[in-house]
């Protein structure tokens, strides 16, 4: 009977840490498990989302720098969304993206080819990344950046994501100098397009990972032997 109870026990104990393997004598070699589970190390994101509060703060302090009601006699009575007060928009005559004149988005730093060349303002290749038209391009280019940038850097973190969008920022803010001249460019369209190339470059290179990748439903029980 001991014997028995001494055998079930190490069933039981076998049963309780996996499989076990026989060799050609008959004896019973436990081999140790190893669970495989499809899991991917993910980055906390923080730096998109804080582009995205810097975009809207600037935005903010554009539009109450700009107060249309004050600056624009021309156009008396006629700024949108007056009950705004000093944040109200520009006459759709002017701004139809909903945000401030022109002369404001120079004045704090929008991009124009003869200030930048002509007067060595470089800074300009810098600060105009951070500023939008309206409201209406502010929001496309803050989803878009919400969509792309924090699945990217979750996959691979905030340094290389940051480096992505600042020199992608600014290199289309340079080709904007080389081939817009007449008037003012504003935007992170350059940097959204650069983490745009980012995550198809990262989709065209892992494409097969993508494509023969089991479910993970799948991956979650499997046992080596």
């Amino acid at each position: 009977m001991s014997g028995q109870d001494i055998e079930r026990g190490q069933r039981a104990n076998k049963n309780r840490t996996g499989s076990s393997s026989s060799n050609n004598n008959g004896a019973h070699v436990p081999s140790p498990p190893y669970l495989i589970e499809d899991t991917e190390t993910q980055w906390t994101s923080w730096l998109v989302p804080m582009f995205v509060v810097a975009n809207v703060a600037v935005f903010i302090v554009v539009m109450y720098i700009n107060d249309c009601p004050k600056h624009d006699q021309a156009f008396k009575g006629k700024c949108v969304a007056r009950f705004l007060g000093r944040f109200s928009f520009e006459p759709l005559r002017k701004n139809p993206l909903l945000g401030s004149s022109s002369h404001t988005l120079e004045k704090l730093g929008g991009l124009e080819w003869t200030k930048v060349v002509q007067k060595h303002q470089g800074w300009r290749l810098i600060t105009c990344i951070w500023l939008h038209a309206g409201i209406i391009h502010l929001l496309v280019n803050m989803l878009c950046l919400v969509f792309i940038g924090i699945r990217l850097e979750q996959q691979f973190g905030f340094v290389r994501i940051g480096v992505i969008y600042l020199l992608s920022g600014f290199g289309g803010s340079v080709l904007s100098c080389l081939f817009i001249r007449n008037s003012i460019s504003v935007g992170a369209s350059g940097a959204l397009f650069g983490l745009l190339g980012a995550m198809l470059s990262e989709l065209l290179t892992n494409w097969s990972l993508y494509t023969n990748k089991e479910p993970s439903w799948k991956c979650r029980h499997k046992i080596q032997v």
